[in-house]
Parts: C-alpha cells; structure tokens; sequence
C-alpha cells in the first residue's frame, strides 16, 4: 500500500516551519482537497499506510470547543470526540456550531468507530445532532459518559440503531489496526481518560482535557504509573490539551472547593444557591454534602443538572451524597437559613436555572436581601455580557453574588480542570513524545504549548490549524495538505431542549 494517496498533489510544494517547529516538521503548500465533488473528494482522501499515522484535527485548534480528531492508519480511520463549539456572543439564530455531516461520507465504510474521552458538551455533543448524518459507526465511552450518550440518543430517537459500548477506565480494547489503552486522568468530569492509540506506526497518546488533582472527589487520581510506563515504551506524538499553557498555576484540587462549601455553610444565612455546571459531579456532590452537614435541606435545579446526578447516582458514584430534593420549588416556606440549591446557568444562559432564579420565576424560591448566590465556575470569554446580565438581576434583589475567582475561609470558590504551564512540564517529563501536537486552545495557546514541547526536549511541535491532514511516522512529521471541511449552524427548537440541523446552513471559511 501507498504511505499516502497525498503524494501526487504535492511535487511543486515548498516545506515551511510552523510556530515552534522542530527541524524534522516539514509543512506542504496549502493544497484543499474538494469537498462539493464526491468523486474527486472520495479519490484525493488519504489512504493512510501501515508505516504512518495520519492525523486530522476537525476542531479545538485556535478556538476552545469543537473537539473532533481522526486518525487514520492501514487503510482505516478512527474518530476520537465529537463535540459541538459555541458561535460568537454577538451571533443570532445559531445554537452551536459542528463539522458538516457530509465532510466525513467518503470514508464512511472505512471509519471503524468513534471513541469518546470524556462526556462534556465539547467532546460529545455533536453526537445526538448529526447521527445518522455524519456518525453512524460505533461509539466506545467509558460508562458515564456511555449512559449520557445513551439518554441523549434516545431524545433524539436512534438509540436503537447505535452500536454503543462501553469501556472501564484504565481498559484496553482493539478497533481494526488501531490499539487503545485507556489511562485514568482527572478533568471536572467523572472517569476522564487519555487514550494511548497504539498502531504498527508507534504509540500516539492523546491526553483529552485533564488535570493533575490529587483528591479529585470522585474517582481515583491521575495514574502516574500507566503514563510513566508509556513513556518508557515509548511515544511516537501526543496531542494534548493547551488552555492553560501561557502561564503556571498553582496545583488546584476539589478538596479545596469543598472546604470553601464548607465555609460557606458555616458561615452565612439565609438562602444559598450555588451554580456551577452540571457535569462536574464532583462539584455538585462537595455542593449537596456540605449544605447537608450545615443541616439545610437541598434541591437541585436545571434538566442537566438532575440528568448527571441521576447517571451518577446510578453507576454508584454518589453513595456517599445524600439525595437531594428533586423540585426546587419544594424549598419553599422552609426555613431561609436551612435550605440550599443547586443549579445550572453559570455562564448566563437565559433558558438556564439561575437565569430563571434572577427572574423570580414562580418555580423558585425568592431570593433576596441577605441571600447569597456562588457562581462556581470560570466566566468562558464572550460569555461575559450574558453573565453580567444575570448577576446584575440578583444584584437588584439584594442578593449577594460570590464569584468563581473569590476565596472563601483562604480557600477558593473554583478550580480549573485544566493543567498549567507547570503541569503540562510534569507531562511531558513522564510521557517524553518524540512530536508534540498542541490542540484544545486558541492560537496563543497552542503557540505557548508548542514553545514548552520543544523546551521539554521533543523533536517537533506542531502548531496545526484545523482540517490539515498532519503525517507522523519515524521518518518524523510532516503537515501534507487541507480537507475542506465545512461548519455547520445548528439552531435550537422553540423550547430550547433539543436541536436540528439544517444542511443548506453551511459556515464558510469557519465564520458564521
């Protein structure tokens, strides 16, 4: 076989570095391959080779979101996450933003599975909208995230037509020519992993998003063992996460947020809501524990919010978390000091509970003057305006906002799941890839990711834009050429509970 159908289209290229190259990256003109013709697009597709690994970022390069990665090795291709990106503030009528469905058609008999990291909305949730229009293999997820996908596929009606599996944290299994090694890491997520990608080519090891958190709060701590070991075996590339790759941060743990709950309980009256996002069920257990050892009664709020406490519950992560109430309006004509809630909306979503709890919806108890409201989480940039609105509501009610970046008791009201520069320097000295291929992040992130690699010692440090076809082999690494992948504008129902795509809405050039 061919080390790549490439070549052809390549003869008069000229290589060029890319930000933080290594001597070794070779980079080929700008060649798109068609997306409008079938034929032509079906031919120039790469049909990767036995001595290679192609790799083809969709998504989460120079932008925080939309996470998609094939790879692709002995004539087969493999699809890791598939998540959705969010459009510009100032963009109308767009829910979310996904790769059109029909980019990846003319490989379908040849994409043998989508694997999943992790279960957050940037990772997962293209899957539910586009199936079967542009997914319709099989799915491989650790059980958490297997039963998010599950009761989302059933909203949408094709659960029974998808081959779902489920795979344990720290478990192998094989698809096709590709091995897969799943490796405990810890995010602001339940069962996040790593996946070593092993192929006749080398190891690649694709982190996901992730942390070093040594009491994570549900789960185990990252294993240092299995990432030790896979650098002593030997790593061809990593791709790994970069959002927080400009600057150190100080190591960050849950246990610290639980002890700032704990704090907070002891130390303040009246009605308390803490609002942080739904899949950090770690958070929302810290959330729930200390307001009941406090002697307050709990609710929680949001359909996001029930959902994963519902999964978790169900897999046996919260045993050790009293069960809260189900109805928030069930706290009222309680007694203000002895009740709590839990809810969604921490970046201003206006269909979200705190939206509604700014509101004073009749579902929710009133909040008010000598009330307190924690935004346990990080504001996403461009969700600032939308975040302010609602905080200035509560605000006008007397209620006391705390934000994410305050400390309660010396102890702060939010943790990053994401590693610092200092971390990523702890990474890269267990794992020592000979390529680093930074993703998840702007293009100041990945740039500053791409500058740490090569201080670490790799070889070469990509900095790849997204829908570029990259070649990692021992022959070293080479960006041949650019898919022409389309985005596609998703626009939510009039409720705002589901989402359906429309094919004629097509973004160009990755703009709305």
């Amino acid at each position: 076989m061919k080390e790549t159908d490439f070549d052809a289209l390549h003869e008069s290229a000229t290589a060029f570095p890319r930000i933080g190259a290594g001597a070794d990256m070779d980079r080929a003109d700008a060649t798109v391959i068609p997306f409008h013709r079938y034929t032509d697009y079906d031919r120039r597709w790469p049909v990767p080779g036995k001595g290679e690994v192609l790799v083809v970022p969709l998504g989460g390069l120079g932008r925080i979101g939309m996470n998609w990665t094939l790879y692709g090795h002995d004539g087969a291709w493999v699809l890791v996450d598939a998540g959705i990106a969010f459009p510009d503030p100032d963009t109308t009528g767009v829910d979310c933003i996904v790769p059109h469905p029909a980019f990846l058609a003319p490989i379908r008999d040849r994409l043998l599975a989508l694997v999943v990291t992790h279960a957050h909305e940037d990772h997962i949730g293209g899957i539910d909208r586009l199936w079967p229009q542009g997914i319709d293999c099989p799915i491989y997820a650790t059980p958490f995230a297997t039963k998010l996908i599950a009761r989302r596929l059933d909203e949408a009606g094709v659960l029974e037509k998808v081959e779902l599996n489920s795979y344990p944290v720290g478990g192998a299994f094989n698809i096709g020519p590709f091995g897969f090694r799943s490796i405990r890491m810890t995010h602001s997520i339940p069962e996040p992993v790593a996946l070593a990608i092993d192929t006749a080519a080398g190891t690649v090891l694709h982190t996901g998003d992730w942390k070093f958190d040594p009491e994570p709060g549900i789960g185990q701590a990252t294993d240092f063992d299995a990432l030790r070991k896979l650098g002593d075996d030997g790593v061809l590339a990593m791709l790994c996460d970069s959002t927080n790759a400009h600057k150190d941060l100080p190591s960050t743990s849950e246990a610290q947020v639980r002890r700032a709950f704990d704090r907070l309980f002891a130390t303040r009256k009246g009605q308390i809501a803490i609002c942080c996002f739904a899949t950090n069920v770690a958070r929302v257990a810290s959330a729930i524990s200390a307001a009941a050892d406090a002697g307050r009664q709990v609710a929680l709020a949001g359909r996001s919010m029930r959902n994963c406490e519902e999964v978790a519950r169900d897999l046996g992560l919260l045993s050790h978390v009293p069960e809260p109430l189900t109805e928030p309006a069930h706290l009222k004509g309680l007694d203000r000091d002895k009740v709590a809630l839990i809810c969604t909306g921490g970046q201003g979503e206006e269909k979200a509970a705190l939206a509604k709890l700014a509101r004073g919806e009749r579902r929710f108890p009133p909040f008010g003057a000598g009330d307190t409201v924690v935004l346990s989480a990080r504001v996403i940039p461009g969700n600032e305006e939308s975040v302010e609105k609602v905080v200035s509501k509560l605000r006008a009610r007397g209620v006391e906002v705390l934000m994410g970046h305050e400390v309660m008791g010396g102890e702060p009201l939010h943790v990053s799941g994401h590693p610092g520069a200092n971390e990523l320097r702890e990474l890269y000295a267990l794992v020592r890839p000979r390529i680093a291929l930074p993703v998840h992040g702007t293009d100041m992130h990945l740039a500053a990711h791409a500058r740490l690699a090569r201080a670490a010692g790799c070889q070469a440090a990509i900095v790849a834009e997204e829908a570029e076809v990259i070649r990692l082999s021992d022959g070293g690494s080479r960006v041949l050429g650019r898919v022409n992948a389309p985005l596609l504008s998703i626009e939510s129902e009039p409720n705002g509970d589901r989402a359906t795509y429309d094919p004629g809405k097509v973004l160009v050039a990755g703009q709305v």
